[in-house]
């Protein structure tokens, strides 16, 4: 199985915010935002295992600052960290305010998801990181690995 660039599966995904998704005081619900955060990473971890996956686990989401009603809420997610039937993505959460154009990073979020085969989970390529920031995510995302299989271990 060939590796695959991490630029091959990275997705970005636009959207307005609306009434629907917030509270009264109108900021973004932010379990709207984990909905989002989970779609876009799950459409990455497809198109780099080309095959179905599910979500494993969300290691984390951060929330940095407020999305509001009539933001545009931006999302780029793009893989990690491969092992032998999962995957770790990243992905980064931006909010512009249409009218001046201010962008605000508003969350980031690490998610494991597992590529299946009639229900079973099945082997996917390895990646190669060609940018610096990408080889970094590689090395970060091991650490983290390697702290949840600690973790599991003293369970």
């Amino acid at each position: 199985m060939e590796p695959k660039y991490v630029r091959e599966s990275a997705t970005y995904l636009s959207m307005i915010t609306l009434p629907d998704d917030a509270n009264p005081a109108g900021n973004v619900h932010g379990g709207v935002i984990m909905k989002q955060i989970d779609n876009c990473a799950g459409v990455t971890a497809a198109r780099h295992a080309r095959t179905n996956v599910v979500t494993a686990s969300i290691d984390r989401i951060d929330f940095h600052k407020p999305c509001y009603v009539g933001d545009v809420l931006t999302l780029r997610a793009s893989i990690n960290y491969v092992g032998k039937t999962s995957m770790e993505i990243g992905c980064r959460v931006e909010a512009e305010n249409i009218i001046s154009g201010e962008t605000r990073h508003i969350a980031s979020a690490y998610l494991t998801y597992v590529a299946l085969k009639d229900g079973k989970p099945t082997q996917v390529p390895g990646i190669v990181p060609e940018t610096e920031d990408e080889k970094r995510r590689l090395k970060e995302a091991k650490e983290r690995r390697e702290n949840r299989l600690r973790e599991c271990e003293k369970s």
